[in-house]
């Protein structure tokens, strides 16, 4: 395999990759989003060399990021500036203040395994129960999980993603904030 290469930049992830097999994402040039006389599309890449090679995922972008990273797909940077390396964190935080829609476990291993925690930790999140004031309308607005969800990461469409906990389990949940560790 060729390699690839990935930069964490201004919050985006960029991945160059070689191009293989069909393509399922439209061109640049047909994709509704970019000016097919712009002289400038031929300086972006394709979306099928970026994404074409990565595992596939059947949300957003089609791309399963969490396994293109286990499978050594892609490499980004674990901050901004590249000087900090991730700690995975193997700790869920429960969020009960969800009705009418199911309760919310936000996994950190699947976060901390590429970023450090200071991408997140304690501009975007305050890390104390009760700090951070979190809503679907902030995060749709691009506060909180909406910084990268729904840019860089699965979209805020596919919604059981992350309202996962089924109403029967609910019963059982811990107050709001809770935080489960996972000794490993």
């Amino acid at each position: 395999m060729k390699p690839i290469f990935a930069a964490l930049i201004f919050g985006t992830i960029f991945v160059f990759v070689s191009s293989l097999g069909l393509s399922q994402w439209k061109r640049l040039k047909d994709d509704n989003l970019h000016d097919p006389s712009n002289p400038a599309l031929s300086l972006l890449q394709e979306p099928q060399d970026a994404l074409g090679v990565l595992q596939y995922g059947n949300a957003g972008n089609s791309v399963d990021w969490v396994a293109a990273l286990q499978l050594g797909e892609i490499s980004p940077r674990a901050s901004l500036h590249g000087d900090l390396e991730p700690e995975v964190l193997d700790l869920d935080v429960v969020m009960t203040q969800t009705y009418p829609l199911a309760h919310v476990i936000f996994p950190h291993t699947p976060h901390t395994e590429w970023m450090s925690c200071e991408m997140c930790h304690e501009e975007i999140f305050v890390s104390k129960i009760g700090a951070n004031q979190i809503n679907m309308g902030a995060i749709l607005e691009g506060e909180y999980c909406g910084i990268c969800h729904g840019a860089v990461s699965f979209p805020l469409t596919e919604c059981d993603r992350c309202h996962s906990v089924r109403s029967d389990d609910q019963r059982r949940m811990p107050a709001s904030g809770a935080v489960i560790e996972h000794p490993r």
